[in-house]
């Protein structure tokens, strides 16, 4: 198959949730043996320069990158309140994208276009235009629900209205692509299971999926185990939750274990974040290697309150065989048993005993580890999730065929009943 991949951002290099989803498709549908070639946005927020990329992934996947301005103009965001259109939908319409993208598609022919994420919804209508390949819409959340969760934890009271405004208008428009592409391939079953309750469209979950091979366990754990978090601090929810944590969990944490430590990496820190003083906390930052940082330490703290999809950063934790604390939004998607796998802790009462207990036993952390990583061989090992969306993809093309094949048929009929009243009336 030739696949064309839309992406809001470059998927290389992988080194936050979106890329690193992307990319374990992009890379597992080559290695599967299908042509790919990608095309993505080029922001400030997230500028790649191409040559930058290496050589080598550059010809397989024949990246283009479209520099786009993704920059929230303050004029735009404010008018947009007297309007049902999606902001956040808005500022992913670009000219020069879609410019570009008809030149490709008169170029080439492709049997899929994959868009990553809704983002890339509004360019449907020019694919439609110019390809017959079929659309499926690749949903790494369920991006309305995130707006209304951090709408509900706002506390003033016009940002509440604006964050509120815009989860509506965004959820306006999600509901209304969704119908308009070939297929839906969610990042977990519960966005999924969303999906197939509102929409006649094929769905499928198709989870993030990592080479097993490539993350070698570290199953031991300190007698005084390290607890850590590793994310892009960038992404609201992110930043919300060690807020939270910090704030609300991590003193009382102090008061029955004083010795213990966490260690906060990740991209975009925040300024509060990186003056804090509390006793015990260590803000390390951009890691150069996300591997090793997390084999120096015991266990993943991910104490999301708001978000979608699934955390890919808990994946890769699981994979390394380290023991997760984290909430039920923080698991989402992750087909875990409860104390098996992971720690599920809801509140602060919770959170702080599973910290202390694991803080006290750290032979018990070492037995969710090792569990952990038995669950991601068995479930996201990414060349069983390629699979699937292989199979998905030809279910959906073998329904062009059965409509093309019907299409023929109506015409024959419609010949053969011309032909007939032809023969009868001696024409």
């Amino acid at each position: 198959m030739n696949i064309l991949i839309l992406c809001n951002k470059s998927p290389f290099p992988p080194n936050e949730g979106g890329p690193m989803a992307m990319n374990s498709i992009v890379t597992g549908l080559i290695e599967a043996g299908h042509q790919v070639k990608v095309m993505a946005f080029n922001s400030e927020k997230y500028h790649v320069n191409l040559k930058d990329i290496p050589a080598e992934y550059k010809r397989k996947t024949r990246i283009e990158l479209i520099d786009v301005d993704l920059r929230i103009n303050k004029i735009k965001a404010f008018k947009n309140l007297f309007t049902e259109e999606s902001y956040h939908v808005q500022r992913f319409i670009s000219k020069a994208f879609a410019k570009h993208l008809v030149k490709v598609l008169k170029e080439e022919k492709f049997d899929i276009v994959q868009l990553e994420m809704i983002y890339m919804a509004p360019y449907i209508d020019t694919i439609r235009a110019h390809s017959d390949a079929k659309i499926v819409l690749r949903t790494h959340n369920v991006e309305h629900q995130i707006w209304e969760r951090i709408a509900k934890k706002e506390i003033l009271l016009l940002k509440r209205l604006y964050i509120k405004h815009l989860a509506r208008t965004l959820k306006k428009y999600e509901l209304s692509v969704i119908d308009k592409v070939d297929g839906i391939a969610a990042i977990t079953y519960t966005d999924a299971a969303f999906f197939r309750g509102i929409t006649a469209t094929p769905v499928i979950d198709i989870p993030y999926g990592i080479d097993v091979d490539k993350f070698i366990p570290k199953y031991e754990t300190n007698k005084k185990p390290s607890f850590y978090h590793i994310g892009s601090m960038n992404w609201r929810p992110n930043e919300e939750a060690i807020k939270w944590f910090l704030s609300e969990v991590w003193d009382k944490i102090n008061e029955r274990v004083p010795n213990a430590r966490i260690y906060l990496a990740g991209r975009n820190m925040p300024k509060w974040l990186e003056k804090t003083k509390k006793k015990g906390v260590s803000v390390v930052g951009e890691v150069p290697d996300a591997q090793e940082f997390v084999k120096q330490h015991d266990v993943a703290i991910v104490p999301l309150l708001s978000g979608s999809g699934i955390r890919i950063k808990i994946i890769e934790s699981m994979a390394l065989g380290k023991a997760v604390i984290t909430t039920i939004v923080g698991a989402e998607g992750i087909q875990y048993t409860e104390f098996e796998d992971i720690i599920i802790a809801e509140n602060v009462p919770k959170m702080v005993e599973a910290v202390c207990r694991l803080y006290n036993h750290p032979e018990e952390a070492e037995v969710l580890g090792r569990n952990a990583r038995r669950l991601v061989e068995e479930l996201y090992d990414n060349k069983k999730i390629i699979n699937r969306l292989l199979i998905f993809y030809k279910e959906i093309m073998s329904e062009r065929v059965i409509t093309e094949l019907k299409g023929l048929v109506e015409n024959a009929d419609e010949r053969w009943n011309t032909a007939d009243e032809r023969f009868e009336t001696g024409d």
